[in-house]
C-alpha cells in the first residue's frame, strides 16, 4: 500500500510541515511551491489532506488564503494550532558572536525583533523560514544565521545557538485541515466549528443586518475578516467562523438569515473545534 500523504507549502522543515507531522505522524509531507500546488495535490489525489495555516496570533492572517479557499475545490475537516518556537540556526563551529547577519520569512524577523535589534544584526527577508536554513547550510557562511524551526536545523544539519527567541510568548498559528469530501460531525459529539464566506447585499446597513441573525441567536462569532473581490473597493467578500453546528436550530436560524441579506454564502467546512480552543478560555467550554 502505496504511503498516504499530507500535502504544505513550502520546503522541508517549515512549520507547516512541523504540523503535518504533530498532527498526521504516519503520512508523509509533501513539500508544494505555492499555496494553489497544494490545493491541487489533494485535488488531484497526490496527497490525502493538506495543511493550511489560515493565521497567526502574532502577525495576523495569512496572505492570499482567504481569496483561495472558496476556490480550491476542498473542504475544511478540521484545525490544529501549532505553537511556534523560533531557533537561531548556524553551521557547526558559528558561535552567537560571530553572527552579523540573521536570515528568514519577514513575519519570523518581526517576531524576533526584540533581540535582532540588541544585538545589532542586518536582518534579511528570505522567501520562507526552512529556506533561508536550507541556504545557510549550503552557503555555511562564518558569520550568518537563519530563524526556522528546530525540525529544519535537524533536516540541514545546522545548530541551535539560541532556543524560542520569539519576542511573544503566545506566538501560535492556526491551521486548517482540508480534503476533497467534507466530514459530518454529529451535533452532539462536541464543540464544532462552521467557516464559511459571504457577500452582502449593496444596500444600506447590509451587513449588520446580516449578521443581526448571529446576536438574537445567541451564536457566537469567532473569526470575521474582509477582503476585496476582483480589484473592486465596491465588492467585499468576508471570511467567518462560527461556534456551533449548521444542525443546531440556533445556527440555522442565524444561517438563514445571513443569506436573506447576502448575495452568496458559501459553507467551506463543519468540523470538530480544536482542543486548543478551550485550554485557552480556561473555562472548559468552547
Amino acid at each position: 500500500m502505496a504511503q498516504k500523504k499530507i500535502a504544505f507549502q513550502g520546503v522541508p522543515g517549515a512549520y507547516s510541515d512541523m504540523a503535518c507531522r504533530t498532527v498526521f505522524p504516519a503520512y508523509e509531507t509533501l513539500p508544494c511551491s505555492s499555496f494553489e500546488d497544494t490545493f491541487g495535490a489533494v485535488v488531484s489525489d497526490n496527497a490525502q489532506f493538506a495543511m493550511i495555516p489560515i493565521d497567526n496570533s502574532s502577525a495576523g492572517r495569512v496572505a492570499d488564503i482567504h481569496h483561495l479557499l472558496p476556490s480550491s475545490g476542498l473542504h475544511i475537516i478540521g484545525e490544529h494550532f501549532h505553537k511556534v518556537e523560533h531557533q537561531l540556526l548556524a553551521p557547526e563551529g558559528v558561535t552567537l558572536e560571530d553572527v552579523k547577519i540573521v536570515r528568514s520569512h519577514v513575519h519570523a524577523l518581526s517576531q524576533c525583533r526584540r533581540m535582532i535589534k540588541e544585538r545589532g544584526w542586518k536582518a534579511i527577508v528570505h522567501a520562507d523560514t526552512a529556506g533561508s536554513a536550507a541556504e545557510l547550510a549550503e552557503k555555511k557562511s562564518p558569520n550568518e544565521a537563519a530563524i526556522a524551526s528546530k525540525l529544519a536545523g535537524e533536516i540541514y544539519g545546522l545548530k541551535s545557538l539560541a532556543s524560542n527567541i520569539e519576542d511573544e510568548a503566545h506566538n501560535t498559528t492556526r491551521f486548517i485541515i482540508m480534503a476533497r469530501d467534507p466530514i459530518h460531525p454529529e451535533p452532539e459529539t462536541g464543540p464544532v466549528v462552521t467557516s464559511f464566506v459571504f457577500r452582502v447585499r449593496s444596500v444600506p446597513a447590509a451587513l449588520y443586518k446580516a449578521l443581526g441573525g448571529f446576536a438574537t441567536n445567541g451564536v457566537n462569532l469567532t473569526k470575521l475578516e474582509s477582503y476585496i473581490l476582483d480589484g473592486s473597493f465596491n465588492v467585499a467578500q468576508f471570511y467567518a467562523d462560527i461556534e456551533g453546528h449548521p444542525d443546531n436550530r440556533s445556527v440555522r436560524l442565524a444561517l438563514e438569515e445571513l443569506s436573506f441579506f447576502s448575495r452568496e454564502v458559501k459553507i467551506l467546512g463543519v468540523y470538530p473545534a480544536s482542543p486548543f480552543r478551550r485550554q485557552e478560555n480556561g473555562t472548559g467550554g468552547f
